[in-house]
């Protein structure tokens, strides 16, 4: 029994109105890529912010349903925790920006950046300022990505696997649950960081009419990442989390991995020996939206009925730096 801790309280997602199919990068590149993302990372299609769309607006529209699912008001939020690597500014930060729209007066507020395993990371901080600090009773944590407006589209490598989205939790303190937040694992493989990013917009290269020309400003493939170092870096992490709440791989009832290649998710749960039915996926309709993936592979599945009180959730994310954050709660 623990005495004080973060409970999820509850979910909200929003995915931007335009669909892009894969036909559309046929016809775009000139060159069938449907089969190779439809056997290879079971992608069909994504959805893209409009022109006049941005991060904000995405989160906007998951917070408020997150809000209007836990029955609260935006102020009753104590704290806003955005995860992007798309944010809606340099400075200041998305996270301010959604709480003057949200009308959460009384929230403090910040944004975190490590890349696609920051929504997760976002949750470990979330719970812990709950469980260390009587102040924050309801934070909101959401991970955003609006990775189109950064994408080249000549480039096969990038431009048909990312995609827009927004994921919303809501995070309540309890007291004398069993309930919420069980342990967590951060671990950063930073030699990697310069093979896969946006390198241009920051201090090291301010955006200039040259960077522009040669797409510097845009996601770039440097290198391509070890074939199974997914593979190998999520299953050592939930295994090590487990080990630590006295849990086996088969005693979770869900798991939410980052929704990029189903193969890489099916053999993480092969290591793990679990059957495959117990990872939720939505990459078929919605490819890979980053730090906004796994929380709303969430919302999918709260929406479906599928996660029981009391059930043990696991999730696992990863991306550029390369991050990569395992965090373990009862629902």
């Amino acid at each position: 029994m623990i005495m004080r801790n973060a409970v999820i309280l509850s979910t909200g997602s929003y995915s931007p109105e335009w669909v892009v199919p894969n036909s559309y990068f046929d016809e775009l590149l000139g060159e069938n890529v449907s089969n190779w993302l439809e056997e290879n990372l079971h992608i069909y299609e994504r959805h893209w912010c409009g022109e006049n769309e941005s991060t904000a607006d995405l989160c906007q529209h998951a917070a408020e349903r997150a809000l209007n699912n836990a029955n609260i008001d935006g102020k009753d939020l104590d704290l806003i925790i955005i995860s992007t690597d798309t944010p809606e500014y340099i400075s200041p930060s998305t996270a301010s920006v959604l709480q003057d729209r949200i009308g959460a007066v009384n929230a403090g507020t910040f944004d975190i950046n490590s890349a696609c395993a920051g929504f997760v990371t976002a949750m470990d901080i979330g719970s812990k300022y709950i469980i260390a600090d009587s102040k924050y009773n309801n934070v909101m944590v959401i991970g955003a990505y609006a990775m189109s407006k950064y994408l080249d589209k000549t480039d096969k490598k990038t431009v048909n696997l990312f995609a827009d989205g927004a994921g919303a939790v809501i995070l309540q303190a309890k007291e004398n649950t069993r309930r919420g937040f069980l342990d967590s694992e951060l671990h950063t493989e930073g030699k990697y960081n310069t093979w896969m990013g946006i390198y241009a917009g920051g201090t090291h290269r301010p955006i200039t009419n040259d960077v522009i020309a040669d797409k510097g400003n845009l996601l770039k493939f440097v290198s391509k990442f070890p074939k199974e170092l997914n593979v190998k870096k999520w299953s050592k992490t939930i295994t090590n989390i487990l080990s630590r709440i006295n849990a086996k791989p088969e005693d979770v009832d869900h798991y939410f991995f980052t929704q990029i290649n189903i193969n890489t998710i099916y053999k993480t749960l092969d290591i793990l020996g679990v059957e495959h039915s117990k990872a939720h996926t939505i990459m078929d309709r919605y490819a890979y939206t980053g730090s906004a993936c796994i929380p709303m592979a969430i919302d999918d599945a709260v929406k479906k009925g599928k996660i029981k009180k009391n059930e043990l959730i696991v999730l696992m994310g990863s991306g550029g730096g390369l991050a990569f954050a395992g965090a373990a709660f009862r629902w």
